[in-house]
């Protein structure tokens, strides 16, 4: 087993620490920065996307779905940060070698200490690489919503759009809560109250 770090203050549901890392940045061709504090100060919605390593096989495949979400993401309000502990340099070299991520538009973050990733408990010491950690942060700064995958299983880019956009609706209507086959807004929801109390069937089907 690989021993993997503990998340350092990133519970969902609390605020997440600043945070800063260089980017590679697709869309202009170009080097960057990126911070939380100034994705907050634009009231961003914020995508951490963690993935092992560049010029590998699964995480290609990712980023190709990514790629074509991304302007849905946008239209959203949120931005997407891929991270891996991959220099800036080597993400340069792998957007524009491998096929698969000549749509990539969003930045490309470089964690070559390790910080961020272990702020976010997906840092692998045996390893030095990141699993396939995936974290929205709301543009207050609090973390809503965390997965984890090994490094062998990709992840659904519907299922992300689906909690995205479900993260959004909630923070507009606090008093709803979505079920699991919430998809997009006007689909059903629930008002949590004394008269809900095993009555969810009857309040899902009328």
């Amino acid at each position: 087993m690989t021993e993997i770090c503990e998340c350092l203050g990133c519970n969902v549901g609390a605020k997440v620490p600043d945070f800063q890392m260089e980017t590679y940045e697709p869309a202009k061709a170009d080097f960057g920065e990126i911070s939380l504090r100034n994705l907050m100060k634009n009231k961003k919605w914020t995508i951490l996307f963690f993935y092992p390593a560049d010029f590998t096989f699964v995480c290609a495949t990712e980023f190709a779905a990514l790629a074509d979400a991304y302007k849905e993401i946008k239209k959203l309000g949120a931005e997407v940060i891929t991270v891996s502990a991959d220099t800036k340099f080597v993400h340069l070299a792998w957007q524009r070698e491998e096929k698969q991520l000549e749509k990539v538009l969003y930045p490309m973050g470089s964690d070559t200490t390790g910080k961020v990733s272990k702020m976010f408990g997906v840092y692998d010491s045996a390893t030095g690489l990141a699993l396939r950690g995936t974290f929205i942060i709301s543009p207050e700064g609090s973390l809503v919503s965390s997965e984890v995958n090994y490094y062998n299983v990709g992840r659904n880019i519907d299922e992300l759009l689906r909690k995205l956009k479900a993260n959004i609706y909630v923070s507009k209507y606090s008093d709803q809560v979505c079920p699991a086959s919430w998809k997009e807004s006007g689909d059903k929801t629930l008002k949590p109250s004394a008269k809900l109390v095993g009555r969810v069937h009857e309040a899902l089907n009328k």
